[in-house]
């Protein structure tokens, strides 16, 4: 194969990174009209998300460490069936719990087992421009919002909700099985080199890598930037019609976000391969926190699109930059169990947001303290990030600067 091939594997990323997480998020734009047919309440549709997140954040650990083992391509086809079979099974839901199992448990196992594989695929596959190509298909996270929303907002309008969701689970199969098996190994492993810990030798101690400085500030930033903006990513919908904004309309500031989460992801992975990835992730970190505050002051339509545009490129800028920290940290040889365990760590914040956020609407009728709180743990993801310490191959350059 040729080298050209890499830039198969980011489409085929961008792709499945696109339908896993729009399938998974979509349950935000499910959330009303499944509270309106059902009965069942916004915190306990809400949890089914908790659910996801942390189921999500256990199986991104397990693919990740099964990629290494077996490669991604074996690792995105099972959870390409299991995708659809997941979604298939809670549209038939007939009670809560039967939709928060299916729902909770089953989409997030399917959804965690294409982005540690796939990023891990596309590192192996580039020596240059890593940056740039890991954004490319974390692109497709961006992209989910501006497709699968719209089209699951248009197929309830049109089929009511478990049509729905059942047209999206089939839809899941006949875009992701075919792009599973496109997923290739590349023609020669990369070398790892510069890495403290996959350098040479046996493969290290999982013990050693997950007590060391750089996977605990690592998995404490990508914890902390996820509990941050998961509860008003997830309840922005609800927050815009509650502002006056029409369903439709609100949907669209979600798309809007999504738009500029894709154009994030392409500026602050260029800036990172070129002034570091360090500067451009605290910087990230420090926008997102002041769009989240900002939000408390806004209610027309225009205002949200503006300050989705700011805030989506934020939070879907650095979203990419904690895969290539831990590329370059840690080594090509356990980059996806070492990104799946910090995967675990995000997906436990983002289990947060979507269920405190149900709890303060259902308490307050309103959301101004989940934007509160989601500002200030932002911020405390900024400080955090701080602590990175320098990347191994940055300090052999300056050392051998120095001694030049």
């Amino acid at each position: 194969m040729s080298v050209s091939y890499r830039w198969v594997i980011v489409a085929v990323g961008a792709l499945m990174s696109c339908v896993a997480i729009g399938a998974m998020f979509s349950l935000a734009i499910f959330q009303e009209p499944i509270a309106t047919a059902t009965g069942w309440s916004h915190v306990g549709i809400a949890s089914a998300m908790t659910l996801n997140f942390i189921v999500m954040g256990v199986g991104g650990f397990l693919w990740g460490a099964a990629s290494d083992r077996f490669g991604p391509r074996l690792v995105v086809l099972v959870g390409s069936v299991l995708l659809g079979l997941a979604l298939v099974l809670a549209s038939r839901a007939g009670t809560l719990i039967e939709f928060q199992l299916t729902y909770g448990i089953l989409v997030g196992l399917a959804a965690s087992a294409f982005f540690a594989p796939m990023i891990a695929a596309t590192t192996a596959w580039f020596d240059v421009n890593r940056g740039l190509a890991v954004s490319l298909v974390s692109a497709g996270m961006g992209v989910a919002p501006m497709t699968i929303s719209p089209f699951a907002r248009w197929l309830i309008s049109a089929y009511e909700w478990r049509p729905a969701m059942l047209i999206i689970g089939i839809a899941t199969w006949v875009l992701l099985v075919p792009a599973a098996l496109l997923v290739r190994r590349p023609p020669a492993e990369s070398v790892d080199a510069g890495t403290g810990f996959a350098a040479e030798g046996a493969p290290p101690q999982l013990l050693k890598v997950f007590r060391s400085p750089q996977f605990i500030v690592l998995g404490l930033t990508f914890f902390a930037c996820c509990a941050a903006h998961s509860g008003p990513i997830f309840h922005m919908v609800n927050y815009a019609t509650i502002c006056g904004v029409a369903p439709m309309a609100a949907v669209s500031i979600y798309s809007v976000e999504g738009l500029a989460g894709l154009g994030g992801r392409l500026l602050y992975g260029s800036l990172a391969d070129r002034l570091g990835v360090k500067p451009v992730l605290v910087t990230g970190l420090l926008v997102q926190a002041g769009a989240l505050a900002t939000y408390l002051f806004v209610s027309e339509l225009t205002e949200f699109y503006a300050l989705a545009i700011v805030f989506g490129s934020a939070y879907g800028g650095v979203m990419p930059l904690y895969a290539v920290l831990a590329r370059e940290y840690f080594g090509q040889r356990i980059i996806g169990t070492v990104l799946g365990a910090a995967t675990m760590l995000s997906s436990l914040g983002m289990a947060f947001g979507p269920l405190i956020g149900g709890w303060i609407f259902d308490t307050f009728a309103n959301y101004s303290w989940l934007f509160i709180g989601s500002a200030i743990v932002g911020l405390g993801a900024a400080a955090i990030a701080l602590a990175f310490p320098p990347l191994a191959r940055r300090q052999q350059e300056a050392v051998l600067g120095v001694s030049s």
